[in-house]
């Protein structure tokens, strides 16, 4: 079984003159190497694993942001409510 670990921070936003954060590189070489299985969402977020160049290595991107999280927290979205009717 893959270890379940939840991220509670962003991984986007840094400054351009400045190294990526190093959780975004740590979580794509996990996954590649099938040790873990990672999910990511927001704008920021996929902007900065692109520039990690980590994106191509995660498991699932998103570009929903906040939409996303709830999502993943089970929280019913009201446009796919409205869709189920």
């Amino acid at each position: 079984m893959l270890p379940n670990r939840s991220l509670k921070r962003t991984s986007g936003r840094w400054p351009a003159a400045r190294r990526p954060p190093p959780a975004a590189q740590a979580a794509a070489k996990l996954t590649k190497a099938g040790k873990l299985i990672s999910v990511a969402g927001g704008g920021d977020t996929v902007a900065a694993l692109n520039q990690a160049d980590a994106a191509k290595d995660f498991t699932y991107i998103s570009t929903a942001g906040g939409a996303f999280l709830e999502w993943m927290e089970g929280k019913e979205l009201p446009g796919v409510a409205a869709l189920n009717g």
